[in-house]
């Protein structure tokens, strides 16, 4: 079968197409033939050895894909050939999407209604999960929110759970004028432009001076601290995502402004709150909101296998919206 792997580290040119033996499935696994496989910022950190965890290489990455079972190995149950299925590997800690089969654990496969796309599938298993948890993890009801990274994978999806949960009003931040029109498409009720000298004024003035009740931030560096300095007081700010741990640093003037006006500082990682129940129940509610045309998922580019390389480039210059497929 076709795969990309990496054998070393480095930029988008170490992803390179290979042609490796299609896996048989084992004792209570499923062979999956890929449709849809997403891409996350944090394979190309890992590509690139810059992601807390280094994979071992060779190395095929990917972490989420949907597909048809194509084989059931023994002692399977309640899976056939040619049904449906999306397949969060992240939730066992696996890599391997990156190819045109998978043999993945029968219990980590959750059937995929026939009115969700394999795309749309592959753009919410992580992403649709994190925008979800953290909707949950900081509700917003009755909050003024902030979304940074609002026309990303989760950010997009996050504008508009946001709006279901209850938002007062939701504030998109990106980075171009075209991305803040995306968000506003999907309910955001204002825009903010953090590449802007003076994006923190225009936050400050959209929230009447107060600033947001909560901010959902995943861009890091500069906009975290500048995320701090416009909270509301009794405010919360929750960190997320791969980008985060890369260049941002917490000092005295941050903490006393923390202590002082009663906010807070959160991390978010929703792995680790995830229990297969809850992991099935909240794709099942992710795909029912898609078909009844409650939630619009986004697929922001499609590439082959073959241009893998040519996608990691296009996700790190930060000009993409949505989500990223690669189709085998």
């Amino acid at each position: 079968m076709k795969a990309v792997q990496i054998n070393r580290f480095g930029g988008p040119e170490v992803l390179e197409a290979v042609e490796i033996p299609t896996p048989v499935p084992g004792a209570g696994q499923l062979l999956v033939r890929i449709h849809a496989i997403g891409i996350n910022f944090a394979d190309t950190l890992m590509r690139a050895n810059r992601y807390a965890m280094t994979p071992p290489l060779p190395a095929i990455l990917g972490s989420e894909a949907a597909g048809v079972v194509a084989a059931l190995g023994p002692d399977v149950d309640g899976f056939a050939i040619g049904q449906r299925v999306a397949a969060p590997l992240f939730a066992a800690d696996r890599m391997g999407a990156y190819a045109e089969f998978i043999a993945i654990d029968a219990s980590l496969a959750v059937p995929l209604p026939d009115a969700v796309s394999f795309e749309q599938a592959a753009a919410l298993l992580n992403q649709g999960l994190t925008a979800l948890y953290l909707t949950r993890q900081a509700p917003p009801k009755g909050k003024t929110v902030m979304v940074s990274a609002a026309a990303g994978g989760v950010g997009s999806i996050l504008v508009q759970l946001a709006k279901r949960a209850g938002a007062r009003r939701v504030i998109a931040a990106a980075s171009t004028s075209a991305k803040l029109d995306f968000a506003m498409s999907l309910g955001a009720d204002a825009g903010v432009n953090y590449t802007s000298a003076d994006w923190t004024e225009e936050l400050r003035r959209v929230t009447e001076g107060v600033g947001p009740d909560i901010i959902y931030e995943s861009v890091g560096g500069d906009v975290t601290g500048a995320c701090l300095a416009t909270l509301a007081p009794k405010g919360q700010i929750v960190i997320y995502g791969a980008l985060n741990i890369q260049s941002f640093q917490l000092g005295v003037p941050e903490l006393l402004g923390l202590i002082f006006k009663n906010q807070s500082l959160t991390g978010f990682a929703f792995i680790p709150l995830l229990t297969p129940a809850d992991m099935r129940s909240g794709l099942a509610a992710l795909f029912e909101l898609v078909t009844r045309n409650e939630l619009v998922v986004t697929i922001g580019g499609r590439y082959s296998l073959a241009e893998a390389s040519k996608a990691h480039g296009a996700l790190e210059g930060r000009g993409t919206t949505g989500k990223l497929i690669l189709t085998p």
